[in-house]
């Protein structure tokens, strides 16, 4: 059966009726499904009974204005685009809207044609919003999965924390894959490996003769990132000259190589990422708040392994796969034992300790099956004190089959209790005793 719109849901937020009923009636007959509101109480109100594909909003509306209504909508809108309807004297209004991350804006008076155009452009390059669980199968790493999702189709700065070896920059470029900038350059900088002096010709690039040595004109990371995305790790280290020049990069949106006058349009999405508090860096004086604001756009934190315990054993085997494969070697699997060091270990190092100790014991272990002493070399107690016992093996397997199960159905608890063969009353007892969620 077809469906009677098969171009999407629109919402359209405008208070004017003859505009508003006029536009409703015409993207009615182009096949979109329009739900017309006239002010912003009402637009929270019908987000929270349908997902739009698209937003249509006047920025001025009776009960408030529609930058007001875009900052307290925008958790709820997902990856849908936002396309601004404006008077001529709001212009400045809706350049800084699609700084905050709206996708368009059109000056009224406008031909419908343009506006359908746009809708078209819009609803083609938005990636798909599913959260497949690419990240992990905790509950946590799935919410920092739904927020980059959403964050993929604006192009907003986005700014990701977590500890050392977290995957920030696997979040990164998880990031720049779901965006229209994915065919584009991921150009990744390190800004704790450099020295200062070093460090602004890396960014910048120079011309030939800029400084003794510098026999070649070389273009910087920011010339390379192109239409693509530049990431910025370790953020937070940047001495405080660099921090006024990244601070004009980003507002300026050009850049000269050292040793040249003329500005290149800068035209990267910037991606940052930090290890620090930056709040504290603040404080402490030791970053600069405007910058911070700068980057600061879209904040997601990733979560340390220790904190989705879930995501340890799938980790795990996924990198005891990929050193087989590059090393040659027969993996079977985990024995329970080094299942059981993996989720008593509390991961000071986080994921990337844990891809160094499984590649270690790959490349080393005399069995197909590896073990706890393959993983942990350097446990200080002799092995069978660290052995589990019968029943920690039993709950152990069976939290795993359950993560895997809620994983599988994306945390559907009827669908698991059905993969799993057992009645969902049975299944919540079991996920309350073993800290597990999912939803009803």
């Amino acid at each position: 059966m077809s469906r009677r719109y098969p171009r999407g849901t629109l919402l359209l937020v405008e208070d004017d009726p003859v505009m508003g009923g006029s536009l409703a009636d015409r993207l009615g007959l182009e096949g979109f499904d329009v739900a017309w509101v006239q002010r912003a109480g009402e637009a929270q109100a019908a987000l929270a009974r349908l997902r739009p594909d698209l937003v249509l909003c006047d920025i001025r509306l009776p009960d408030g204005s529609g930058e007001a209504l875009y900052a307290t909508l925008r958790p709820a809108l997902g990856t849908a685009p936002v396309v601004f309807l404006t008077a001529f004297g709001e212009i400045d209004q809706a350049v800084r809207l699609m700084r905050a991350g709206a996708a368009d804006f059109l000056t009224k008076p406008f031909a419908v044609d343009d506006l359908l155009g746009r809708i078209d452009t819009l609803l083609a390059r938005r990636p798909p919003a599913e959260v497949t669980g690419t990240l992990g199968a905790s509950a946590a790493m799935r919410a920092v999965e739904a927020t980059l999702v959403r964050a993929a189709s604006v192009d907003s700065t986005v700014l990701l924390t977590g500890e050392s070896g977290t995957g920030k920059e696997v979040a990164a470029r998880f990031l720049h894959a779901r965006s229209t900038r994915a065919p584009r350059p991921f150009v990744a900088l390190n800004c704790a490996a450099l020295p200062e002096s070093l460090m602004e010709r890396e960014l910048f690039g120079h011309e030939k003769g800029a400084f003794t040595g510098a026999s070649a004109r070389t273009p910087g990371y920011a010339e390379q990132a192109g239409e693509g995305v530049l990431f910025l790790d370790e953020v937070m280290e940047l001495a405080p000259a660099l921090q006024a020049k990244l601070l004009r990069l980003i507002e300026a949106r050009e850049f000269a190589r050292l040793g040249s006058a003329r500005t290149i349009p800068f035209r990267a999405r910037i991606i940052a990422a930090t290890n620090a508090d930056p709040d504290a860096r603040v404080r402490e004086g030791r970053f600069r708040e405007d910058l911070l604001f700068r980057l600061d756009v879209i904040r997601v934190a990733v979560p340390p392994l220790r904190a989705r315990a879930e995501d340890i054993l799938p980790l795990a085997l996924s990198f005891a796969d990929e050193f087989a494969a590059a090393f040659g070697r027969a993996v079977a699997g985990l024995r329970p034992a080094a299942e059981e060091a993996l989720l008593a270990h509390d991961w000071p190092g986080n994921v990337r300790e844990l891809r160094n100790r499984v590649e270690r014991a790959v490349a080393l272990a005399t069995s197909p099956w590896l073990d706890a002493a393959d993983l942990f070399p350097d446990l200080p107690r002799p092995l069978e004190e660290v052995l589990p016992t019968l029943a920690g093996v039993v709950e152990a397997a069976e939290r795993r089959s359950i993560a895997a199960a809620l994983a599988a159905t994306g945390g559907d608890v009827a669908a698991a209790a059905g993969r799993l063969g057992v009645a969902r009353s049975t299944l919540f007892e079991k996920m309350r005793r073993l800290g597990l969620r999912g939803r009803a």
